[in-house]
């Protein structure tokens, strides 16, 4: 613990029976976590031989903390993100409010039990966001904070803001998870846009999964929170510690913990008050008051005392957080904490994943006065009427209110999304045109869009949208251009009514963003509809983010702009190969890669829709610079429906079709080239439209597993355009991307198929060079289609290749 000395927060006095209660219940909330995880590991029967784990240390380490959160300091409207370890402790507090089931708990980190993790979309209970790649649930409640800001400026009052003040939104932080670069990255972006009513709470135990941390790291965490504007409140000394103090000798003693190094004492934590007294005795005694306060008590006491850190003292905590709630400045709580603390386990540096023998459960089942049969029951060895703890648990500000999950309204959403259509132009411009048309419109569904990007707004064509809706900030901010009157493409103003949200260059906090705007409905009871701007190769940057959000249920758009080698003088670096794959994996997130701005439209509308669905999903948008010919058609039902569905055909296979080339993307025109060379040669040559592999493998899958479980399915969309090609016929599939992609149609009915696309890293130069480097250009098309169905040499092909 050396350090030199903080500004320690002074608890004030707290003598009330409910204090008493509380006491009691943080006891009882330590057992039942405790009691969980043995029980997981062994007591419930194991049919597979692996541990099952649980983290008993870790969760013990925030039991003090978190019955002070849930059972006195927050209020229906406040959020948290758990730390994950603590997923017990969660647990347990839910079981005692009434909303986790014993079922649940019995089945701990079992089919369909209560989670590992806290998880909004797999837990019963009141789970907020989900947390477990750590770090990310962390940076959530910034930008959760963010958002609530936004509905707040904006004066939507649904039902998590227009009925009292705002909500804290809070983060339970482990001090090694604070290693995690993108909590860093989230502080800077809350410091830019004013980040109020966020609490970070380091449980600051000095341990990690594998060691103990560095010394004089708090002084660390201090200087960068309070750079960032932040308060920073010190947990450090318990009540019990503050009255030694206060005793003749006491200075000696806080000098003495406040420079012990933090192996040191986790060590002495593990080994006990004997060793306490021995090594304090040793090194301080001085056979007059400080041998004395010492000797006053017992190696239990002595121990206890020692112990008793700030994140272990209920009055410390209750009136930290009490005096928190009166402003709305972020405060990062430092609270000294002992890993394992209550169990025999504390202290001890391998304690991480460490679970207690049935002996010492034995043991703390002693101590907490459980009897045998009876672990599981609420109130079983606490020592005042159950009545009490009901009536106080009822009475609970956090729980008063029921569910804190809430419903909103879906946002209508016109019947077709207008676009100025040219002869030729790219997916990337079609985009920002709608958006732009949107922008246009005065309606409900106008003012619920919202956009963010970083650092890449203008690159990814959100400008127009922008110039006509603004970009947010709690404050007004004039665009100095346009008041020094230099002449300006953009009109950036920043104030309230705006609707772009501006991030750092950072694609992890973009996602995070995404997550909070996209989870809006269910913790504020308003709904928006986000749409975030990337490079497409760097949605591998953000990509843990991508899946926290989609795992959340977080409902947005993501447009990734632009994409594949077709980026061609860019290089490498810019240029994306793994991208419809992510799209295709996944899970919440629909993925597709459209060549025409009309099918652009049609998506774009049906993701608007979707995403607001009970059993919607968010979308992916892979777009393209290129630009290339519009075909001259009219958009009807079904051709809508089936670009939603995935794929439609352009030109259909005829009866002795020997070749049929399936397509996605910007490689529409080679696609439409080399159907042409080969109609010279080949009869009834079938071209494909695939506006998503994604879907058309998911309705594939889906309509496989319906008919396994013997339900009588009707054929997929990709069953059924394939069912017109005829058994011999051999497919051709193209993408500027994996060519896994599309590589998996042949399976469908068994049609032979040569999957071409991009597997290695990009080169620069003109399209027709990278085209013809990956064999993607028309007559690369042709020289597979000869190879995988040989027919009559073309003439055309002696003058390529060369």
């Amino acid at each position: 613990m050396a350090a030199k000395k903080p500004t320690a927060h002074k608890p004030t006095a707290h003598t009330t029976a409910d204090l008493a209660l509380l006491e009691e219940l943080e006891r009882k909330i330590l057992w039942l976590a405790t009691w969980t995880i043995h029980n997981a590991n062994h007591i419930r029967p194991n049919v597979d031989g692996l541990k099952v784990g649980g983290h008993q240390a870790s969760s013990a380490s925030l039991a003090t903390i978190m019955t002070a959160l849930y059972l006195n300091a927050l209020r229906p409207q406040d959020r948290v993100a758990v730390k994950p370890h603590a997923s017990p402790i969660f647990h347990a507090i839910q079981y005692l409010l009434g909303n986790q089931t014993r079922a649940k708990l019995e089945n701990f980190r079992g089919y369909k039990g209560a989670q590992s993790y806290p998880s909004r979309t797999k837990d019963v209970d009141d789970v907020d966001f989900s947390t477990g790649s750590v770090g990310l649930g962390v940076a959530q409640t910034l930008f959760a904070s963010l958002v609530q800001d936004y509905l707040t400026a904006k004066g939507l009052s649904g039902a998590g803001l227009g009925h009292g003040p705002e909500g804290k939104m809070v983060a339970l932080v482990g001090d090694a998870e604070m290693d995690e670069g993108n909590i860093f990255e989230a502080l800077l972006e809350g410091w830019k846009h004013g980040l109020r009513n966020t609490w970070w709470i380091v449980d600051y135990n000095r341990q990690s999964l594998d060691a103990v941390v560095r010394e004089g790291l708090w002084q660390r965490f201090e200087s960068i929170f309070r750079n960032f504007g932040w308060d920073v409140v010190i947990l450090k000394h318990g009540r019990l510690q503050q009255a030694a103090f206060a005793e003749p000798g006491g200075e000696a003693l806080r000098d003495w913990i406040d420079s012990c190094p933090n192996q040191l004492y986790s060590a002495l934590t593990f080994q006990g008050g004997a060793a306490w007294r021995k090594r304090l005795l040793d090194e301080i005694g001085d056979q007059g008051p400080v041998t004395a306060l010492i000797e006053r008590r017992t190696d239990e006491e002595l121990a206890a005392l020692m112990g008793n850190l700030g994140g272990h003292d209920l009055p410390s905590l209750i009136d930290a957080f009490a005096q928190a709630r009166t402003h709305d400045r972020p405060v990062c709580f430092i609270a000294y904490t002992i890993k394992g603390f209550g169990l025999p386990l504390a202290g001890h540096k391998d304690n991480h994943a460490g679970l207690m023998t049935p002996a010492q459960v034995e043991s703390l089942r002693a101590r907490h006065g459980v009897r045998p049969g009876h672990e599981w029951e609420k109130f079983e060895g606490l020592t005042k009427p159950a009545a009490g703890f009901e009536a106080f648990l009822k009475a609970v500000p956090f729980n008063a209110k029921g569910t804190r999950r809430h419903q909103a309204p879906r946002i209508t959403v016109p019947e077709t999304l207008d676009v100025p259509l040219q002869p030729a132009m790219s997916t990337q411009q079609g985009f920002g045109l709608l958006l732009n048309e949107i922008g246009k419109q005065d309606s409900a569904f106008a003012s619920r869009l919202v956009t963010t990007s970083p650092d890449v707004t203008v690159s990814t064509n959100l400008g127009g949208f922008v110039n006509r809706r603004g970009l947010f900030a709690r404050e007004e901010l004039a665009d100095t251009f346009k008041k020094e009157r230099i002449p300006s493409t953009f009109n950036w103003e920043f104030s309230p009514k705006g609707q772009h949200l501006e991030l750092g260059i950072a694609e992890m906090n973009l996602f995070i963003m995404l997550s909070a705007l996209g989870l809006s409905h269910s913790l504020f009871g308003e709904r928006l509809l986000p749409i975030g701007t990337l490079y497409d190769p760097f949605i591998e940057r953000g990509l843990d983010a991508l899946n926290y959000a989609c795992y959340q249920d977080a409902r947005f758009i993501i447009a990734a702009t632009p994409s594949g080698v077709t980026l061609a003088p860019e290089g490498g670096a810019h240029q994306s190969i793994a991208t419809p794959l992510i799209g295709m994996a996944q899970d919440g997130l629909a993925s597709f890669e459209p060549a025409f701005v009309d099918e652009l439209a049609v998506i774009l509308r049906h993701g608007l829709v979707n995403l607001q669905e009970e059993d919607g999903q968010s979308l992916y948008l892979r777009l393209s610079t290129r630009t290339i010919d519009q075909p001259a058609r009219t958009m009807n039902a079904a051709l809508a429906a089936d670009i939603v569905k995935g794929g439609y055909w352009l030109r259909r296979p005829g009866p002795n079709a020997q070749v049929v080339i399936a397509y996605q993307g910007a490689l529409a025109p080679e696609a439409v080239e080399a159907v042409g060379l080969m109609a010279e040669d080949r009869r009834d040559v079938g071209l494909l439209a695939i506006t998503s592999a994604d879907r058309l493998h998911a309705g594939w899958n889906a309509a496989q597993r319906a008919r396994e479980d013997g339900a009588a399915s009707p054929p997929s969309p990709v069953e059924a355009l394939l069912a017109e090609v005829p058994a011999g016929c051999a497919l051709i599939t193209l993408v500027d991307g994996h060519p896994a992609t599309l590589g998996w149609l042949g399976a469908v009915h068994g049609h032979r198929t040569r999957a071409l696309g991009v597997e290695k890293f990009g080169q620069t130069g003109t399209l027709a060079d990278l085209y013809r480097h990956y064999g993607l250009d028309a007559q690369g098309i042709v020289r597979a289609a000869q190879a995988v169905a040989p027919g009559r040499p073309i003439q055309y092909l002696s003058t390529v290749g060369g």
